[in-house]
């Protein structure tokens, strides 16, 4: 069995580290990890507080304490109801990922699991991602279905 946690204000730094491995691991990624101190206390004051909506599951190495083999982080945000989810909660799952040599163990389904499992807790009546090619067998052996992609994006 597995052993997920929710992950606590001290994992911030491995939380990036292992974001950078999703990132690293898309063609065309921007490689620079300068932007990781700059996110550090943002993303600890984040997981310090547990009611704000934020929330990272993960896999330790026990071979090497204080570091994590596996992650998933989501949010919930609120939009404004509609028919499937009058409430408009919705979970949006981001940084899911596993180091190259600690794959294939059942981490991030196991992350996964518990992470939509939070988002009933906090009653998000749907759950939304993005999925690489090679995750997509995943999320689809979890529920979660294709659908039309409308998203575009304006950088600020």
């Amino acid at each position: 069995m597995t052993l997920v946690r929710r992950a606590k204000p001290e994992d911030a730094g491995e939380l990036l580290r292992l974001r950078q491995v999703l990132i690293d691991s898309m063609s065309g990624a921007n490689t620079d990890t300068g932007w990781q101190s700059a996110s550090l206390a943002t993303v600890t004051a984040r997981l310090a507080d547990p009611a704000g909506g934020f929330a990272a599951f993960v896999v330790d190495r026990p071979e090497r304490p204080g570091s994590l083999a596996a992650l998933v982080v989501g949010t919930v945000e609120y939009r404004i109801g509609r028919a499937g989810n009058p409430h408009g909660r919705v979970g949006y799952v981001f940084s899911v990922a596993t180091d190259p040599d600690a794959r294939r163990r059942g981490y991030a389904r196991a992350c996964m699991e518990a992470l939509v499992e939070w988002f009933r807790e906090q009653g998000v009546g749907q759950i939304d991602l993005t999925a690489s090619a090679d995750a997509m067998p995943l999320y689809a052996s979890l529920g979660f279905v294709r659908q039309p992609d409308p998203f575009m994006r304006l950088r600020l």
